[in-house]
């Protein structure tokens, strides 16, 4: 009678380990091509941070003011400007803001500018009130909004709040 042995793990393992296919054998390859596309479109971002007063002292001398950042981000070599609306309150525009207090007929006067002496008032006409274009980078772009309520600005006791629209022109 025959008697067969079990063969070690080992040798079965590099038994395992040995090419399927003869030595003289030769790989054959085939190749083609793709083509890979994006068309980049042009857009815009937008996100702003609050101006915040905190308390006015109308009886004061001194202006109280405030600044607040916009946020813009475009494709790169997109040219865009940015506007502010003249807010919610009764009777506003761009050139004479007002923020509206809890009783709705009280109204307290402010403005946004461009520039930090308050001069250079920021509206929401492209080429005549707003900040000159700006070309996009594909990164975030940061604009200073310049806030001021004018020393002596007449205001009931109240807490005042006003919703300004930037629109981003691209």
């Amino acid at each position: 009678m025959i008697r067969l042995r079990p063969l070690p793990l080992a040798a079965l393992s590099f038994a395992m380990l040995l090419p399927a296919t003869s030595p003289t054998a030769s790989a054959l390859t085939a190749t083609t091509t793709f083509g890979v596309s994006a068309n980049v479109i042009k857009a815009c971002v937008v996100s702003a941070t609050s101006v915040a007063f905190g308390t006015y002292n109308p009886v004061g001398a001194a202006a109280a003011n405030a600044t607040g950042t916009l946020t813009v981000s475009c494709t790169a070599t997109t040219s865009y400007t940015t506007g502010l609306s003249a807010g919610t309150g009764t009777g506003a525009s761009v050139t004479a803001r007002k923020m509206t207090g809890g009783t709705a007929s009280n109204l307290l006067a402010y403005g946004l500018y461009q520039d930090s002496a308050h001069t250079v008032n920021w509206g929401n006409t492209p080429g005549t009130d707003t900040p000159a274009a700006v070309v996009g980078t594909g990164l975030p772009q940061t604009a200073t909004v310049y806030g001021q309520i004018a020393a002596g600005t007449v205001g009931a006791i109240d807490n005042y709040t006003d919703t300004i629209t930037v629109t981003v022109t691209y």
